[in-house]
Formats: structure tokens, C-alpha cells, sequence
């Protein structure tokens, strides 16, 4: 597809590097000479130097025969402009990132009135990210397939654990009967394991099965399944709010520190079921004072990335049982974050572009493959994706057991008209089946792709 993409900052950066990798033409709008210039240097793809919000500006970068457009600047006004323009200059899809609060409550009319395909907002998803690990706590990270019925959840095994050290062949049926564990990591190495793989404390493996079959795994586990009864959140910013929303609607306890008075002032009256603490989350007297020995979860939003991980490091040492959730923004952490054991990350630019890619592959998939939804896994070395089998597609009819896929394929789930099925060797895949495949191959657009 004709891709143009307005902004190039972390969450531009991003978009631009998948979807350019993804084999679409891409057309960067960018008022940093700089900014186009590294984006134009390392990866595959057009430059301008402009503003996004200027109509021959959009004409030179071919809007009149783009596919979408994609508004991801600082300026939730600018975006939205940029989008309207785009619409009438080319009546194609476009796609605005908008932070503002003010904009919660009419975005169903503004989608509407200016025809945006999309509209995402960075600190609500964020939000929605950190709600769904404190749901289950036990787990690392939760993402969803089949509108839903279908999960994707990554869960660090101890020394305890009944699958530590046992290979996966012997591990007993009332437990692998109905979800699949998909992708092992261990020590920064990726495997899609077969039969013989033997699980080891500290992995963090990918399970995928049907919602209420992964629940019974973690009891059969002895994993804790409950939500999480008590929170606090450092950081009184938009995610914050967000996340303590969806929160007190679950009847989950909430305190929020935030050190600014007048901002703890407008914590109040947005959020009266809330406790607003006018402090310094790295107060660590006021921290015990307001009981974060006892809380069983604890989530840093500051806008600090190292005040964020000093917390959680704090926080995981004095109360090791508490869920840990921890906002970081710059990715190339990662490695280190990850060796620390402070619980799940949470990179709200990642998740963003993930929305918004996720969104272009389903436009795709009507032209150029079937892919329904894809998740990038373990920094980008796994796929997950979900392809709708067309018919005609050899992989119809014929027992899993018999088809030669390539090395790397993992065939995960199958949903059967909303029946989901944790397939074996004899699982049969049908005509409009929705497929879930996990693989460190890349470039897969259709099912067929993974036959060798």
C-alpha cells in the first residue's frame, strides 16, 4: 500500500521501520530535516521536510494516490488537520494519534465528522495494557485473538513450577490439553520448542489457548487467577487516570501519588473513589506509610524512566509478592530492564504503533494476504498471526500431522466458527478457519506461506 506518514518521532520512527518492512511505500512528512534524514538513511523509504497540515505539502508527497495516511505528531490539533486535509485531498484511510482528555468524550463524533479510519490514544492504551496484566497477575504480558476468545499470555516459570524441568512430550494431559506453549525464552534466546524441549526455571514461555482454558492452566498451576484487590499508582498523568478509571470499576482499591498540589487537586474531583496522595512516590516513608508493603500491585508512571525502574526495583524488594507493572519509554532498555525481574514493561509507544499496525495489516489483508492480526513477540525475533484460510488453500483438509511446514512454523490454535481448538497431529484445518500461527520467520502475508 501508499503509506504517508506525518511525524516521525518514537511512535513515527516505529511505524515507519514495520511497515516499511512489511514491503509498503512508505512516504515520511517530517519538519526536522534531521529526523527525515535518519528515517531516509536507515530504512527504505521517502522523505519530506514540511508540515503535514499543508496541502501542497501532501500533494508532493502523492496523497492523491495514497492508500492512508498517518497523523502521528505531538499535536493532537495538527494530526486531526492533517487528516481532514488528507480526506478531501485524497479520499483516502486515515489515522490520528489523539492524547487529549477533552477529546475522550466526543471522539465518536469527531471519527465521524472527519471520517477517520482510526483513532488512537497512547496513554488510554497504555492503560488498557496495565488493566489486563492486573486482571491476571500472574502473567507478564496478555495479548488477544479472535475478537477476544483467544489469548496470548507470557508467564515466568519458577523452580516450584510442575513444568520446571519436564520436557514438553512429558508433561501431564490435564494440563497441555487445551493451550499450546508456543515460544520459550531463555537468556535472551528465542525457541519455538518441540516435544523433546525441556522447561527450566527462570523461562518465560508463551502459552495460547481459548480465555477460560488458560485460566485453568494457571490454577492447575497454582498460579494466582484473581485480580489484583489494591493498587498504587506513582504518576497522577493521563495514563494514570486512565488506568484508575477501569480500575474502580473493577472494584479494585486505587491510590495515587502525584507531586504536584494542583494537579492532586483535579485527581479529586476526576476521581473521588480514588485515595490522592499529594507526595513523592520515591518518598520511601510515605511509601510505607501508605501501606506498599501490604498492596498487591504497584505500577510506575512517572515520566522518568529511571525514577520508574528504581521504584519497581525498590518496590519488588520489600514486597516481593505485589505485581509490578513499570511505564518506560525508551525501548532500547529492554535488554537491561529485562534482567532485572521487576515484572512486566509497559512501552506505551510500542503499544501504539502495534494498534496502528495491527490496523494496516487488517486493511492489507483484503487486498495483498489474509492475515487478520499479528503481534510482534520477544523484541521483534517471533511473530504471532492470525490468518483466515480461503478456499482453495492446500492446508485444507489435511491432518496437521501430514503438512510439510518449514522450520520455525508453529500452528498454535485453530477457531472453528468460534469453536477454539488447541490443535494435535490429527487436527484437520477447514475452509474460513481462523489460524493462529507462531513462527521466527518473517514475511508470511498468507496461510499458505507456511508449507515448505
Amino acid at each position: 500500500m501508499q503509506i504517508i506518514i506525518v511525524g516521525c518521532g518514537n511512535v513515527g520512527f516505529a511505524l515507519v521501520q514495520q511497515l516499511s518492512s512489511e514491503g509498503h511505500n512508505i512516504t515520511v512528512i517530517e519538519e526536522k530535516s534531521s529526523v527525515v534524514q535518519n528515517a531516509v538513511n536507515s530504512l527504505d523509504v521517502m522523505g519530506i521536510v514540511g508540515n503535514g497540515a499543508s496541502y501542497s505539502i501532501m500533494k508532493d508527497a502523492g496523497i492523491e494516490s495514497a492508500d492512508l495516511m498517518i497523523a502521528v505528531t505531538d499535536s493532537d490539533e495538527l494530526n486531526l488537520l492533517c487528516c481532514l486535509i488528507a480526506k478531501k485531498a485524497g479520499n483516502c484511510h486515515t489515522i490520528a494519534r489523539v492524547r487529549n482528555p477533552v477529546y475522550k468524550k466526543e471522539i465518536n463524533f469527531i471519527k465521524e465528522e472527519l471520517g477517520l479510519s482510526m483513532v488512537i490514544n497512547p496513554e488510554e492504551a497504555a492503560a488498557s495494557e496495565c488493566e489486563r496484566l492486573l486482571k491476571l497477575p500472574s502473567a507478564t504480558k496478555i495479548e488477544t485473538f479472535a475478537r477476544g476468545r483467544t489469548e496470548l499470555v507470557k508467564l515466568v516459570i519458577d523452580e516450584h513450577s510442575r513444568l520446571c524441568d519436564l520436557a514438553l512430550k512429558d508433561i501431564p494431559p490435564d494440563l497441555k490439553k487445551h493451550v499450546v506453549i508456543a515460544v520459550v525464552n531463555r537468556n535472551s534466546d528465542v525457541y519455538i520448542p518441540d516435544g523433546s524441549f525441556i522447561i527450566r526455571s527462570g523461562d518465560e514461555i508463551t502459552i495460547i489457548g481459548a480465555s477460560k482454558n488458560i485460566m485453568s492452566f494457571f490454577r492447575k498451576l497454582g498460579l494466582p487467577t484473581a485480580r489484583v484487590h489494591s493498587t498504587i499508582i506513582i504518576g497522577g498523568g493521563e495514563t494514570g487516570v486512565y488506568l484508575a478509571m477501569q480500575l474502580i470499576t473493577l472494584g479494585i482499591d486505587v491510590t495515587i501519588f502525584e507531586k504536584d498540589a494542583a494537579r492532586c487537586k483535579e485527581l479529586t474531583d476526576i476521581l473521588p473513589q480514588a485515595l490522592i496522595i499529594n507526595g513523592d512516590g520515591t518518598d520511601k516513608d510515605m511509601l510505607m506509610e501508605e501501606g506498599v508493603t501490604r498492596t498487591d500491585s504497584f505500577v510506575a508512571l512517572t515520566n522518568l524512566d529511571e525514577e520508574n525502574i528504581m521504584l519497581s526495583m525498590y518496590v519488588k524488594s520489600i514486597n516481593p509478592r505485589a505485581k509490578i507493572l513499570t511505564k518506560v519509554h525508551r525501548v532500547n532498555y529492554g535488554d537491561i530492564i529485562g534482567s532485572l525481574g521487576i515484572g512486566s514493561i509497559i512501552y506505551p509507544k510500542n503499544i501504539t504503533a502495534e494498534r496502528i499496525v495491527q490496523f494496516v495489516r487488517g486493511m492489507s489483508a483484503s487486498q495483498e494476504s489474509n492475515i487478520e492480526t499479528l503481534y510482534k513477540l520477544n523484541d521483534g525475533m517471533v511473530e504471532a498471526l492470525e490468518f483466515i484460510v480461503r478456499s482453495g488453500s492446500p492446508v485444507i483438509g489435511v491432518p496437521l500431522a501430514k503438512l510439510k511446514l518449514k522450520k520455525g512454523i508453529l500452528i498454535a490454535c485453530i477457531n472453528h466458527y468460534g469453536e477454539i481448538i488447541s490443535p494435535s497431529g490429527e487436527s484437520i484445518i477447514r475452509d474460513r478457519d481462523a489460524v493462529i500461527v507462531v513462527t521466527t520467520l518473517g514475511g508470511l502475508k498468507d496461510i499458505n506461506d507456511i508449507l515448505a
